[in-house]
């Protein structure tokens, strides 16, 4: 009878420390994480046209492509990166406001803000081959090899099929804190997209396959604002995917920055 009374007082006792290894676990997997954070080292620094109101920047076999809005002076450009000089330049016509560029089998893909289209130029002469619509604003785009990537200023990531520009899917981006919205200027790397946040300085690096921002990038100091237009923020990134090399700038800023990232945290 003693044995009977002991058993029957570790089988309770293992069903409470059971009990108790569930709940532990099932609270430390509802946990909001923070994702990592990483700051920033200037690598090289560069001449930039300080008139550009960036919205797009692209490296694309060694080559510097930008794209720039406001209402009447909205281009797409091919830059030395070195000098900052304008090779070549198309200029959009007036009634659009030019945003994002990504490049894709010899053609660079263009959106416009509020105008629901976008344009396809041959990368080598900038002629126009091609318009779309969207849905949408029009904000950043990229390509991870088989989707154009597409943001609007919301929190979500379109995926877009690059022959038809039809939407295939989408994802809303989200950190420990919820939603993030804002997304801007977006580039492709290593399998992560990188998304200007718009008015913050930050940079968000992003699972495109589930929207969970993976790590924040502190851009904090990177350029004065001091006396400087409210719009002139951070906005553009681009990846030379050969040499490995990382590039920021913003809106009318002077400089343009290769940058490597530095873990924080």
């Amino acid at each position: 009878m003693k044995n009977r009374r002991i058993l029957g007082v570790l089988a309770v006792l293992i069903v409470i420390a059971l009990s108790v290894a569930i709940i532990v676990f099932m609270f430390n997997s509802t946990q909001k994480v923070e994702p990592p954070e990483y700051s920033y080292a200037i690598v090289n620094t560069y001449p930039h046209d300080q008139k550009a109101f960036t919205q797009g920047l692209l490296i694309d076999d060694g080559v510097l492509y930008e794209s720039t809005g406001l209402y009447g002076t909205s281009s797409l450009c091919c830059v030395e990166l070195e000098t900052g000089e304008v090779l070549q330049a198309y200029a959009l016509p007036p009634q659009y406001f030019g945003e994002g560029i990504t490049a894709f089998e010899g053609k660079i893909v263009q959106l416009t803000w509020r105008s629901q289209k976008g344009f396809v130029y041959d990368e080598g002469s900038f002629e126009l081959l091609q318009e779309f619509n969207y849905s949408t604003e029009g904000w950043g785009i990229t390509y991870d090899g088989s989707h154009l990537i597409m943001s609007d200023g919301t929190s979500a990531l379109y995926f877009l099929d690059p022959e038809t520009f039809q939407k295939t899917g989408q994802v809303e981006v989200h950190d420990a804190a919820g939603r993030v919205d804002n997304l801007n200027e977006l580039e492709y790397i290593k399998g992560d997209v990188y998304a200007n946040v718009w008015l913050e300085e930050k940079i968000a690096i992003i699972n495109p396959q589930t929207g969970q921002v993976k790590g924040w990038i502190n851009m904090t100091g990177l350029h004065n604002m001091q006396n400087q237009d409210v719009n002139n923020v951070l906005n553009g990134i681009a990846y030379d995917a050969k040499a490995g090399r990382l590039f920021v700038t913003g809106k009318r800023w002077s400089r343009l920055f290769e940058i490597k990232l530095i873990p924080e945290r």
